[in-house]
């Protein structure tokens, strides 16, 4: 009975890794063609609230010549459009601003990186959507106006994680309007686009884009076990409860990750999408030991899956670099990048 289970598990493992080795090449056939893989997302500078550097952080162009050197092809920049945009029609960006947004494109794109720009951290849409349709197609429509000439080194996300009161119904009504607003003047430029529920895989099965719409990449966020990558997070509520929690890649905790991305890809082959992780991450309050073995073996997976990827982040509370120490952290970098031996 032992050698039978044995085998049996050797026979499970096999068919496992034939099936993802067919995904992965059927997953790299959707278009649009795609020239990231691994990327690392400027977490809490541009997306801090009423000013860049509240949340201790500022976009500094070192930190894209870092990410360049240490393996990275793309930074994804969240930004928080709402705190500069006018409460009032025609819902007008604050020039300022743009210019600074400018200046971080122009930087990333000097350093040979593919730029994610995204709509990140507007909360009113979240409670009161019907209020802040016609406002948020307008930073849509503005900043559609503003790069339309700009390189396809530049990509479009649409919102992060719709959740709340802009239910998948909803969402779905405001993406389509958001899409063809954009299209107008970037026809052609690839949008990145995320179901409701706060971006999770669950949140693909309700998602609606147009048919004949092939520059989209579908994006989806991931934290699970969420008590292991959040003990501690002071916005997580019950958080400090979960402290000690380990991730020790156990077969049950690795087939979990492994069924959960399977979901994805499903979903992907059933719409003929690619997929895009937009983010994952472990939180500082979590071991470190964890947090390297969670953090490689999530990034492996969605390679073996052709599914490109973004860490969450880069120096706050989830990252890999120490801005303090003005250097890597070396074991979670590797995690990511194992050929990375600087």
């Amino acid at each position: 009975m032992i050698k039978f289970t044995g085998l049996l598990f050797l026979l499970i493992l096999l068919f496992s890794s034939h099936t993802i080795e067919i995904i992965a090449s059927e997953l790299a056939d959707y278009p649009p063609v795609l020239n990231i893989c691994r990327g690392i997302n400027m977490g809490n500078m541009l997306e801090s609230p009423y000013r860049e550097g509240s949340w201790g952080t500022i976009l500094k162009e070192e930190y894209l010549q870092l990410a360049k050197e240490a393996g990275f092809d793309h930074v994804r920049v969240p930004i928080r459009w709402s705190d500069y945009t006018d409460k009032n029609p025609p819902y007008e960006i604050e020039e300022s601003f743009f210019q600074r947004i400018d200046e971080v494109i122009e930087q990333a794109e000097a350093y040979g990186l593919i730029t994610i720009i995204n709509v990140h951290h507007y909360e009113e849409i979240m409670t009161e959507p019907a209020k802040h349709k016609e406002r948020f197609l307008a930073i849509w429509k503005q900043i559609a106006e503003r790069y339309q000439d700009h390189p396809d080194t530049l990509y479009f996300e649409i919102l992060n994680e719709p959740q709340n009161k802009l239910t998948a119904s909803l969402w779905n009504q405001y993406l389509m309007e958001a899409i063809e607003i954009i299209r107008e003047t970037n026809p052609d430029r690839i949008l990145v686009v995320g179901g409701a529920y706060w971006n999770n895989i669950d949140g693909l099965k309700e998602l609606k884009l147009p048919e004949d719409d092939k520059n989209i990449l579908v994006t989806f966020h991931y934290y699970n076990p969420f008590e292991f990558t959040h003990q501690g997070a002071i916005w997580a509520e019950g958080a400090n409860a979960w402290l000690g929690k380990t991730w020790t890649g156990a077969f049950r905790e690795k087939r979990m990750i492994e069924l959960e991305l399977d979901r994805a890809v499903k979903w992907a082959q059933e719409n003929k999408r690619p997929l895009y992780l937009g983010e994952f991450g472990a939180y500082e309050r979590a071991d470190l030991e964890s947090r390297i073995r969670w953090t490689n073996f999530v990034a492996r997976e969605a390679e073996k899956r052709n599914i490109p990827w973004a860490y969450w982040e880069f120096n706050s509370g989830f990252g890999i670099y120490d801005p303090v120490k003005d250097q890597w952290r070396d074991e979670l970098l590797q995690a990511l990048i194992p050929e990375n031996t600087d």
